[in-house]
């Protein structure tokens, strides 16, 4: 049941992000691969923590705020927001399927709700009910949070880098890392000065205070924030002249995929299977299979004879 209430939050928020992804939904492989790749991110974050924990207790063998603040925003935070990160940047930035801007979004939610899970189910074992129930309306989302913030950022890096702008590219990449590492050690450090041990009855209820507000502040703003990116989705492919168009199948109208639903995207909204190739057609320059008005590789145009020969 532990376990269960573990993986409830995590789940609800997976199905809440992938709802919002109404454009082109992203293939199911794919996002498995993302959650399970983040939970593999805990590995590398242990071996940080750890190790960093024993040097600072070495150091300062006394529990304070400074010392949780320092583990917090030194240690803590960029171990996990920098592996979450490499991990969503080495599977998705050369993706085929990375074409929308909302997608990164749903890439980098999915990374850091793998890590989530598997920090939830650790934290709900060791601790019980009590933390169950404060993790799934505070933690849990947290790391959901972070992941928005950082995919809305990555999402424009892509962007800048598909149209050129490559000093763009690297200060929104430099952005979407340090952010949510900035905002996750400060959430994180807010925690540990309540839970300090400290006598300052004051200081720790400031902490405590502090750490309700920002947790407020972050929710809402995330909240905005996707709801914007899901709403402004817009494609992000370019294509030949700096033209830019929405990636949508043109050619043989509507399709009806396996599981029943009718609609004209390329891949299905309802349980992301890809569009048949009916009306395929080969790119002249690059040799790439597709069934768009437009080449999904290079953007090369489809050739006037073959549109002409795939309406007959």
């Amino acid at each position: 049941m532990l376990f269960a209430l573990a993986l409830i939050p995590v789940i609800a928020l997976l199905i809440f992000i992938y709802v919002l992804d109404k454009k082109e939904k992203e293939p199911i492989g794919l996002l498995a691969g993302l959650f399970f790749a983040g939970m593999a991110t805990a590995i590398p974050a242990i071996l940080v923590e750890v190790p960093a924990e024993l040097i600072l207790d070495a150091i300062i063998p006394y529990d304070s705020i400074l010392k949780g603040a320092f583990m917090a925003l030194i240690v803590v935070a960029p171990a996990e927001e920098l592996g979450k990160f490499l991990i969503l940047s080495l599977i998705t930035w050369k993706n085929k399927n990375f074409d929308y801007s909302f997608d990164a979004i749903v890439y980098a939610v999915f990374v850091s709700l793998g890590f989530a899970a598997i920090e939830n189910v650790i934290y709900v074992f060791s601790n019980g009910w009590g933390i169950a129930l404060l993790r799934m309306f505070t933690a849990v989302p947290g790391h959901a949070c972070y992941a928005v913030i950082m995919g809305f950022f990555y999402s424009k890096a892509k962007n800048a880098s598909l149209t050129g702008k490559k000093m763009s590219c690297v200060l929104y990449l430099a952005v979407a890392i340090i952010i949510p590492t900035i905002i996750h050690g400060i959430y994180d450090a807010l925690i540990l000065g309540g839970v300090s041990g400290t006598d300052e009855t004051i200081v720790v209820g400031l902490a405590i205070i502090l750490w309700i507000v920002v947790i407020f502040i972050l929710f809402i703003a995330s909240f905005i924030l996707v709801l914007y990116s899901s709403i402004n989705d817009f494609c992000i492919i370019t294509l030949p002249e700096d033209r830019q168009t929405l990636y949508k199948v043109q050619v043989a109208g509507s399709w009806t995929c396996s599981c029943g639903s009718v609609n004209r995207l390329r891949n299905c909204p309802k349980c992301g299977s890809m569009r048949p190739m009916i009306s395929a057609w080969t790119c002249p320059q690059c040799g790439t299979l597709s069934a768009l008005n437009f080449c999904g590789n290079c953007g090369c145009a489809k050739p006037a004879e073959q549109t002409a020969s795939s309406n007959t």
